[in-house]
């Protein structure tokens, strides 16, 4: 099993900054790909970024260039610096984990107001 817990959520006005973070327990040696989701209301729970162990990383077309996603395997986190934020980007932002099966955080708001 494991444990993902989230923070850094908030709100913001658009143009601003946030940075979540995710800290990872339990049966971390069998983490593969981390990452974060999100979802706004009334819409499905979209990719935002992924990175794997090695570093590779994918983003959604809609956050390149504004966000960045970042990991520390020896302290298993993952971080999302999220840059130049839009009134879109307004949604609960989960973080995920890979092992044998996906794993899922509780959930941070985003707000960004216009």
């Amino acid at each position: 099993q494991v444990q993902l817990v989230e923070s850094g959520g908030g709100l913001v006005q658009a143009g601003g900054s946030l940075r979540l973070s995710c800290a990872a327990s339990g049966s971390i040696f069998s983490i593969n790909t981390m990452g974060w989701y999100r979802q706004a209301p009334g819409k499905q729970r979209e990719l935002v970024a992924i990175i794997t162990r090695g570093g590779s990383t994918n983003y959604a077309d809609s956050v390149k260039g504004r966000f960045t996603i970042s990991r520390d395997n020896a302290k298993n986190t993952v971080s999302l610096q999220m840059n130049s934020l839009k009134p879109e980007d307004t949604a609960v932002y989960y973080c995920y984990a890979t092992s044998a099966r996906p794993y899922w955080g509780q959930g941070t708001q985003v707000t960004v107001s216009s």
